[in-house]
């Protein structure tokens, strides 16, 4: 059974940082890619950041040069670290995993996990 557990996630001011983690188990970790999307209510889920098996990555332009996606094969895990926030970064950070994705307009999106809150506000 595939589990991706995300943790890390809280309130933190704008300008502040956060460092996103995610645990995955029943997959072979590093022949996926994983991803980070986000979501706000009333709106659709955002592809945030997603790496490649081969450590390429990719991001949304609202988060480059804020963000950045790592991998961690020997431990399963993926992180997103997450600097000069915004009060727009306020959402609900899905970890994903998957083998199919697009620079163009897909992440990873097989495996998703529960989910871990962010709130940017003073």
């Amino acid at each position: 059974q595939v589990q991706l557990v995300e943790s890390g996630g809280g309130l933190v001011q704008p300008g502040g940082s956060l460092r996103l983690s995610c645990a995955a188990s029943g997959i072979i970790f590093s022949i996926y890619a994983m991803g980070w999307y986000r979501q706000t209510p009333g709106k659709q889920r955002e592809l945030v950041a997603f790496i490649t098996s081969r450590d390429i990555t990719n991001y949304t332009d609202s988060v480059k040069g804020r963000f950045t996606i790592s991998r961690d094969d020997a431990k399963n895990t993926v992180h997103l670290q997450m600097n000069s926030l915004k009060p727009e970064d306020t959402a609900v950070y899905y970890c994903t995993a998957g083998k199919d994705y697009s620079f163009r307009t897909y992440g990873p999106r097989d495996y998703w996990g529960q989910g871990t809150q962010v709130t940017v506000s003073s």
